[in-house]
């Protein structure tokens, strides 16, 4: 038991180390974890960290990923995006795999090991890709917003791999491999469908009878349950956790517990995706770069050359510029965590053998390395490609921003909310409700007004719903300890986001302007002053006299008519 302890705590505080320090340095913390598995693995310093089911825990992080993944595309956003991101990504993702498997292929492998690794080389690093972009500043450029969404949706078409590759490892002769195939797609179908119509059944009512509890504790406890219930399903019709874990995902993504299943979900994704990681990392051995090195360099660069070249070719003929489909085949270009997970997958199954499996890892790792100075580059990189052309090189160097659409974000659907919201709707001001009672969100539902359950005082659910974007908050809820803690946050996270609330009294105006509130209007203050201002209407005072009147008062901060008699 001790020892199993000291482990742990070489484990973690290694990690914590190595984190921190990647932060700090603005490098993916993906490659972080991967470095942590290497100096703690079995071929590194002799330092091998023995932790019972230590790969069955990290496999969970793939579940919890494919879990998170699928709150993002539930089956409506995938219709929606079925012409352009759907098309493009699910082309990406299947001419990669044929052209990196017809040259493995034609270079002497045997198919099946081309068709995994090409499936592998397909992949490209969502975090990657998101963290470097927005920290350039180009995450709302048409590049970056094209990049990242075919970047997120190739994990989409990596759930196929996740059931075609056990298959391939199962040793079965050539004749029965479709057999097989058609039995597994089979499985694959039911599962959907028995996942399908028990979410449409059974999620809602359940989430809406936990949400009636509210305890976050209840919540997240449900979350993991749905999670590995739906992941237990799948396993036991012999496909993937993974598998299961994203179905129920879609079809938690329909529903208006999405953002707060999310929230709660993160950190068990995150800390078990890191294990994942770390277990990736104890695979990898120091000692292969001696010997697969150079063909690690190789692997790396046909990833980054092919799929640079066809993500390139392919988003020009959608119709989009040359310089944007350039800039589009660089970013995508960069290796992908998913394609550890199908390796670990293929290697679990004997798809390929150990020293293939050190040349894909070293080709993903070199990939990511360079990938991200692809990125980080890749303006540069394009102006350089079409200097020959003046126009075209003076262009590359502009950014095609469109900033997203703006909304108003509105906590609680009370009274004050509910007059919010349709004040906005009418003036076709675009906005969301985050409502935390589930009998709330279930009347702004029926009035058409779009609401997601949650917590505005939620950090996890503010950064889940992209607070930052919102162009102003309004604190609609009728507990003030809770406002003032809202408000508190908000501006910690976001100070550039304006926030106005609604307040009882004086009393609580003044707690919430001292929060960072911009205004806090004060209910009972307020119905007195448009009481007042009728009255002046009524005795033929000029209207621009009465609205001069009533703002004097609010930026007295309301004390010529507070506490009087």
């Amino acid at each position: 038991m001790l020892e199993q302890l000291a482990h742990i705590l070489m484990l973690l505080g290694t990690t914590v180390a190595v984190i921190v320090a990647f932060q700090r340095l603005h490098i993916p913390t993906s490659l972080g974890y991967l470095l942590v598995g290497i100096v703690l693995g079995p071929h590194a310093f002799g330092s091998n960290i023995n932790l019972p089911d230590f790969n069955a825990l990290a496999e969970f992080g793939v579940v919890f990923l494919l879990f998170a993944i699928g709150l993002n595309y539930s089956l409506p956003q995938l219709h929606a995006l079925r012409h352009q991101v759907l098309g493009l990504g699910t082309a990406q993702v299947m001419l990669t795999t044929i052209v990196v498997a017809i040259l493995l292929w034609l270079a002497g492998w045997s198919p099946v090991m081309a068709f995994v690794i090409g499936a592998v080389f397909a992949q490209s690093s969502s975090t990657i890709i998101a963290s470097l972009l927005t920290e350039q500043g180009e995450e709302n450029s048409q590049h970056g917003r094209l990049g990242l969404a075919m970047s997120i949706f190739q994990d989409v078409t990596a759930v196929p791999f996740l059931v075609i590759i056990p298959v391939l490892g199962a040793g079965i002769a050539a004749n029965q491999l479709a057999g097989e195939l058609a039995m597994v797609l089979a499985k694959a179908v039911l599962a959907f469908t028995l996942v399908f119509f028990a979410g449409r059944w059974l999620l809602r009512p359940l989430f809406h009878l936990v949400t009636q509890r509210r305890s976050p504790e209840l919540f997240t406890l449900t979350v993991l349950l749905v999670a590995l219930m739906a992941a237990w399903s799948t396993s036991s019709l012999g496909l993937s956790l993974a598998f299961g874990a994203f179905l129920v995902g879609m079809m938690l993504g329909e529903t208006e517990f999405r953002v707060q299943v999310e929230s709660s979900i993160r950190p068990f994704r995150d800390v078990l995706l890191g294990l994942f990681f770390i277990g990736i990392g104890m695979m990898f051995n120091p000692l292969a770069l001696v010997d697969y090195w150079h063909y690690g360099l190789i692997g790396a660069a046909i990833m980054l050359v092919s799929k640079a070249v066809m993500v390139s070719l392919m988003v020009r003929a959608s119709g989009i510029t040359t310089m944007t489909s350039v800039r589009t085949g660089l970013i995508l270009s960069v290796g992908g965590e998913f394609g550890f997970a199908l390796l670990a997958i293929a290697l679990q199954a004997n798809v390929i053998d150990e020293a293939l499996g050190q040349m894909a890892l070293l080709s993903i790792l070199f990939s990511m390395i360079l990938g991200a100075f692809l990125i980080r580059f890749n303006k540069q990189i394009t102006a350089m490609l079409f200097r020959g052309d003046g126009e075209a090189a003076s262009s590359a160097v502009v950014d095609e921003l469109k900033k997203p659409e703006q909304e108003v974000l509105i906590a609680g659907y009370g009274r004050v909310g509910h007059t919010i919201a349709v004040l906005l709707q009418h003036s076709g001001i675009d906005f969301i409700v985050l409502e935390s009672d589930p009998k709330r969100v279930a009347v702004a539902k029926a009035n058409g007004h779009r609401v997601l359950y949650g917590d505005i005082s939620d950090a996890e659910l503010l950064n889940t719903v992209h607070a930052e974007r919102a162009a102003l908050v309004v604190m609609a809820i009728d507990d003030p300890d809770a406002a003032a803690q809202a408000v508190r946050l908000l501006k910690k996270l976001y100070p550039q986001v304006p926030v106005i609330a609604r307040a009882k009294d004086l009393e609580e105006s003044s707690r919430l302007l001292e929060a960072g509130a911009l205004q806090a209007y004060p209910e009972i203050i307020e119905a007195s002053l448009r009481l007042g201002a009728a009255a002046l209407h009524i005795m033929s005072v000029p209207e621009d006299d009465i609205e001069t009147i009533i703002q004097d008062v609010r930026d007295w901060d309301y004390q010529v008519v507070a506490d009087k008699p």
